[in-house]
């Protein structure tokens, strides 16, 4: 099993990492959701590899063994807003990783204020600006399921367009 004290990676690298295209896509997605890192990158890589592995695992089955697991794999995902109410498994194969880098409060935080940029976002979110109902959270990387999205506050007061245009009297 392994030591309790030791935790598993949470992520699996790309097996080429130099290759042109694969670089340019990954800088691209970084710098669209601000990511700090490209294991932030491929931490959600593999978390929609799970979930699709899981739906491809559920198809094999035969239909009484997976309307359950079927049914709770779809609920769990509505939940935390990756798939819409009456999705399918094939909805489930066809998740991108920047249907999961949505859910994160950093972007949500980042379309909600209008921030300048996301990198802005994850600043205010790591600071403590940010409480979903009456909890603090500054973790910029945290999924946030639908029912806790209208439960999002901000604390903390964004110059606005017209301010930044007066002069200073």
């Amino acid at each position: 099993m392994g030591d309790p004290r030791k935790t598993r990676k949470l992520f699996r690298r790309p097996r080429m990492i130099w290759t042109t295209d694969q670089l340019n896509a990954e800088l691209y997605v970084m710098g669209s959701y601000g990511l700090r890192n490209k294991r932030e990158l491929w931490k959600a890589q593999t978390e929609v590899a799970r979930i699709r592995n899981q739906a491809r695992a559920l198809l094999a089955l035969s239909s009484e063994a997976r309307s359950e697991k079927e049914k709770r794999l779809l609920n769990f995902l509505n939940r935390l807003g990756l798939v819409k109410e009456g999705a399918t498994l094939d909805d489930i194969l066809n998740l991108k990783v920047e249907d999961l880098l949505e859910r994160r409060l950093q972007t949500i935080i980042m379309k909600k204020s209008g921030t300048k940029s996301p990198y802005q976002a994850r600043q205010i979110v790591s600071h403590g600006h940010v409480s979903i109902g009456n909890r603090k959270v500054n973790i910029p990387g945290y999924l946030v399921r639908t029912d806790e999205e209208p439960q999002i506050l901000l604390h903390v007061e964004l110059p606005s367009a017209a301010a930044a245009a007066q002069p200073a009297s």
